[in-house]
């Protein structure tokens, strides 16, 4: 008789833990705002890395961007639409042989229907030259991301990047 009792718990007490694990895994695959966002910022670092302008204007971009680079050279902040910042960037990185970004440190502020991003990123840009020789640039800073809600989800419509160094 203690056996079956013993059994019983066992059973209950697995299938107690087999219930919360399954509340656990459906919890994590649930969409949130936070991380809607999150992936929507991250899609930004991978399109880009992967030249893929398509994606990333019709996932990432609103249709105009108040675009900031000028920790990197220009001349001040201009809002661009998300197509001539995708043929701007494929100008800038089509000849290099490879693109990296790392980002993280993800810092989210979500107010109603808008969210600010801050996040930390190293880019590092590779071109072999044909001398066997290889030119690696790293380019090492953070940015300071606006998202909108869309009816097509989070899209980033201010892009702000801050140049600490370039290595």
């Amino acid at each position: 008789m203690k056996k079956l009792y013993l059994l019983l718990f066992i059973l209950v007490f697995l299938g107690a833990g087999c219930c919360v694990q399954n509340e656990k895994e459906r919890k994590t695959t649930e969409s949130t705002p936070r991380k809607d966002i999150t992936e929507t910022v991250n899609k930004l670092f991978v399109y880009t890395d992967h030249l893929k302008w398509e994606k990333l204007q019709n996932e990432v971009f609103a249709s105009e961007v108040l675009l900031d680079v000028t920790s990197l050279g220009a001349e001040k902040a201009d809002t661009m639409l998300s197509q001539a910042i995708c043929e701007m960037w494929n100008e800038g990185l089509k000849d290099l042989d490879a693109v990296h970004h790392q980002a993280g440190n993800y810092i989210i502020t979500i107010e109603n229907n808008e969210a600010d991003v801050f996040a930390y990123a190293i880019a590092t840009h590779y071109k072999k030259n044909s001398d066997n020789d290889k030119v690696v640039t790293e380019f090492v800073g953070s940015y300071d991301l606006h998202l909108i809600k869309t009816e097509a989800g989070w899209r980033i419509d201010k892009f702000k990047y801050n140049l600490k160094y370039i290595d």
